[in-house]
């Protein structure tokens, strides 16, 4: 017989033991004064610690293939022949056993995992944009803004061929004296960042981290440059209300958030192809309305521009020239159109945003 230790897993008591294989070799038995009986383990159910790698100790365990029962019993032997002997026959020594109905738990386990991942994804951080987009920083936002304005890039060139970035020096600078004229002695959040792409969809938008992009066919359509700078005005008001940043965290999710916590952009592609479709709400529009009307007043450009060119607007809902959501129903035109008509005939003095020849370079940017 060998000595061995033996903890029967309902005491904390050591028990010293004797342990002897049956002839068969098919089982042990555990013998002690101590103990009330002979206890006997299959040598098949026998099963070593993971801890136990040692080759001069070896902790041993009992398999149990019941769901409710687990053996806590512990045999602990030293004699080096028989720990060898052990190793050599007994293959399942070291197996790791999955009991019944552990996968259905696991499972059970993961779908839960799964659900809580997906609520927190997809509805809790959405829900929460309004209080994340105050949250990124400005750093995070314009450098994740510029990857969505080329992924929206990408997107409308796949859809209009030959399309392109256009930015004839002449036309850039008549754009670059609009901004100016729009915000001079603005303390602006954003340095805005205008982007125009030659396409034949009459839109406009506005980016996260204060990225606007203008297609040239609102160019083509508008009558003036003051129906441009209308648009812009109203462009730069969801710029500074952060709009952009509320739909980039709506659309994306936890994706466009750790994108701009984190900075690899990852959320971009998905932002981008959202905001080409995507509308703000009716109090988001009027907000940005109001805001245009405002710096189209300080700036004293004229804002019939911006009435005329919802006034056409309307017209073009009809006909067969599309225009983005968030140009025309939110809120309607002919509502937005009175709201500017009755700025502008209570204007004072305004002077023209660019001179003719400014404003031919800036509708000919694309050539």
């Amino acid at each position: 017989m060998l000595q061995a230790q033996f903890f029967d897993g309902v005491t904390a008591y050591r028990h010293e033991v004797c342990i002897s294989v049956l002839d068969d070799q098919q089982a042990l038995v555990i013998h002690a004064e101590s103990l009330a009986d002979p206890v006997r383990w299959e040598l098949a159910d026998l099963r070593a610690l993971r801890d136990s790698s040692s080759t001069k100790q070896l902790t041993l365990t009992r398999y149990v293939s019941s769901v409710d029962e687990r053996d806590p019993a512990r045999l602990i032997v030293t004699d080096n022949d028989f720990i060898a002997w052990l190793r050599a026959t007994q293959p399942d020594l070291f197996r790791r056993d999955v009991r019944k109905r552990t996968w259905l738990r696991m499972a059970g386990w993961g779908t839960g995992a799964v659900v809580a991942i997906a609520l927190m994804l997809f509805v809790i951080l959405p829900g929460m944009a309004n209080i994340l987009a105050q949250a990124i920083p400005i750093e995070r936002e314009v450098a994740f803004g510029k990857a969505v304005t080329q992924q929206i890039e990408w997107v409308l060139s796949s859809s209009n061929a030959g399309m392109q970035r256009c930015d004839s020096p002449e036309g850039v600078a008549a754009l670059d004296t609009m901004l100016e004229r729009l915000t001079a002695g603005r303390d602006m959040h954003y340095a805005i960042d205008i982007q125009v792409f030659g396409h034949s969809e009459v839109n406009a938008f506005a980016a996260p981290g204060g990225q606007v992009v203008i297609l040239s066919a609102l160019l083509e359509e508008a009558e003036s440059p003051e129906e441009v700078a209308g648009v812009l005005a109203h462009e730069i008001g969801h710029v500074e209300r952060r709009d952009p940043m509320r739909q980039a965290l709506r659309a994306a999710g936890a994706a466009g958030l750790l994108s701009m916590v984190f900075g690899d952009l990852a959320g971009a592609a998905v932002v981008g192809e959202h905001l080409l479709t995507a509308s703000y709400s009716r109090e988001a529009e009027v907000e940005a309305d109001r805001f245009a009307l405002e710096m189209l007043a300080t700036a004293e450009v004229d804002a019939a521009g911006f009435a005329n060119f919802f006034t056409r607007i309307e017209g073009l809902e009809d006909g067969d020239i599309a225009t983005p959501e968030h140009l025309s129903t939110h809120p309607d035109s002919s509502w937005r159109g009175t709201q500017a008509q009755q700025l502008a005939e209570s204007q004072g003095g305004t002077t023209a945003i660019l001179t003719p020849a400014e404003w031919a370079a800036l509708q000919a940017i694309c050539d």
